[in-house]
């Protein structure tokens, strides 16, 4: 298991054991975590502008990944493992291959990038933001594919289901949407929340 803290570090526990590994070297608080597919490595990333590798087995750091110019709040790893996306306030997302090389920086959005997430093929990911919008891009070429737009308040969250035909994603408006990964196009509009809707998931099926 790990967590994030804003006490500067990660941990790893082996809840079998309950030992606990520390993961120092951010200087601000760890907004993220993720691990890769196949559990070698942690992401973190932290308000210090970074992102980090590490070596899940003895808890050593491998990457810094820099250049973001913001906090950088969110992480992911497309499910082949060999790529991984972060997302942050300076309102761009960048994708890195699992040394910690940069790809490339996915421009577009005009406010701080709130959320990431890969399609279960691997062939997209979406961002949200405080500009109102998602983003759907290409992850080979890193490029734009769809804007999504309908929302009135800052993005939140999002996540594909389970088979990538559906995008859902939460909002400041109170509202969470339901999008065609293929058009683009809203399919349908949650209502009933009186307030920000933080976070959003698929069941597996």
């Amino acid at each position: 298991l790990a967590t994030a803290s804003d006490d500067d570090t990660a941990r790893l526990w082996d809840i079998t054991t309950g030992e606990v590994t520390i993961l120092t070297g951010h200087n601000h608080s760890v907004t993220a975590i993720a691990f890769s597919p196949d559990g070698k490595l942690l992401a973190t990333t932290s308000y210090d502008n970074t992102a980090r590798l590490w070596d899940t087995i003895s808890g050593e750091p491998i990457a810094t990944l820099t250049g973001h110019t913001g906090s950088v709040t969110a992480v992911a790893f497309r499910p082949d493992g060999k790529l991984l996306a972060t997302a942050s306030h300076d309102n761009t997302a960048r994708l890195w291959n699992t040394t910690g090389k940069h790809i490339t920086t996915l421009t577009g959005h005009t406010d701080n990038v709130t959320d990431i997430a890969f399609s279960p093929d691997g062939e997209l990911l979406a961002t949200t933001s405080y500009d109102n919008t998602a983003r759907l891009w290409d992850t080979t070429s890193g490029e734009p594919i769809a804007t999504l737009t309908g929302h009135t308040g800052s993005v939140t969250a999002v996540a594909f289901r389970p088979d990538g035909k559906l995008l859902a994603t939460a909002s400041d408006d109170n509202t969470a949407r339901l999008w065609d990964t293929t058009t683009g196009k809203t399919i349908t509009t949650l209502t009933g929340h009186t307030d920000s809707v933080t976070d959003i998931a698929f069941s597996p099926d």
